[in-house]
């Protein structure tokens, strides 16, 4: 395994809403994702999201009204089962933190499920 530089990772792809892995570790992968606009209500009923602002701002609004505001250097994790719905007024790249395996909307069928396990 060789350093991993966000920059230039995220300068190797364009779309947003697909999470590409950077790194494993022992279960679970790193990924660098770009997200803009308003991502689908989901849930992972098995696992925690950790949510990791590189560039950019976010928000994560949940089933109960709550939301989280995210700015660069902040971090966010959603506890399994937990409802949410990511957004972001402008592009915000994004480290997300989860078990290998995870489906991006979770169990909700969407035209942004992404492919899994797409390394950049």
């Amino acid at each position: 395994m060789s350093k991993v530089n966000f920059r230039e990772k995220l300068s190797k792809f364009s779309e947003q809403w697909t999470p590409k892995v950077i790194a494993e570790m022992n279960e679970y992968q790193f990924k660098l994702v770009k997200i803009e606009g308003e991502f689908v209500w989901h849930e992972h009923p098995d696992t925690d999201e950790a949510f990791i602002v590189i560039e950019g701002s976010m928000r994560i609004d949940f089933d109960d009204g709550s939301t989280v505001e995210l700015d660069e250097g902040e971090m966010y994790v959603v506890p399994r089962g937990v409802r949410h719905r990511p957004c972001a007024e402008s592009e915000c790249r994004v480290m997300l933190v989860e078990p290998r395996g995870v489906v991006n909307t979770g169990e909700a069928d969407s035209e942004l499920t992404a492919p899994n396990d797409e390394w950049v």
